[in-house]
């Protein structure tokens, strides 16, 4: 069998696709993780608040947060592989920035701002927009709509719990 010249071009093609999406998902779970960075929990003032009974532990929380965008970045690696990235409506990549400035926007009113009421407000906006994003990735990939689900459902959940803070501290917003 004779050695062809061209006959490392698939092998290559490939790998440098994976290294692609790998660098497409790295690139979205470290912006869905940047809020966290840049608005730091305080501790001592986040302790210091009447919470839910239902309200999880911060450590739970973190971890689920941590699940949860690599979920997300891989239902958007996954989908952009699909269709391409280029390829995607223009209504879906609106969605998908709302989405991510609601997402970051929630930490900066909660941990720096302190204000409940706006960061329940916006959380709702949140689950809205990842609702949005489950029926349009429903036409596009069913895989990315399955791994968006716990993302949606977790959102419903953190709006019901950051509407109960405020109403047990109503005193934590600029309105007072």
């Amino acid at each position: 069998m004779r050695w062809r010249k061209d006959s490392h071009k698939p092998f290559f093609s490939s790998v440098m696709r994976l290294l692609k999406l790998l660098l497409v998902f790295i690139f979205i779970y470290a912006a869905f993780a940047l809020a966290g960075f840049l608005f730091p929990i305080d501790q001592s003032w986040y302790d210091s608040l009447d919470k839910p009974a239902l309200a999880p532990t911060g450590t739970f929380i973190g971890m689920v947060w941590g699940i949860l965008f690599g979920l997300i970045a891989l239902a958007y690696t996954w989908a952009f592989h699909r269709r391409g990235s280029f390829r995607m409506p223009a209504g879906l990549w609106i969605l998908i920035i709302l989405n991510y400035i609601f997402n970051q926007m929630f930490s900066y009113f909660q941990f720096s701002q302190k204000d409940l009421l706006f960061a329940a407000i916006d959380c709702g906006f949140t689950a809205l927009t990842t609702i949005s994003l489950v029926l349009v990735f429903g036409k596009i990939s069913k895989l990315s709509t399955l791994l968006l689900l716990p993302y949606m459902f977790w959102t419903l959940f953190a709006t019901y719990l950051a509407f109960k803070f405020y109403m047990l501290n109503p005193n934590m917003t600029m309105f007072q």
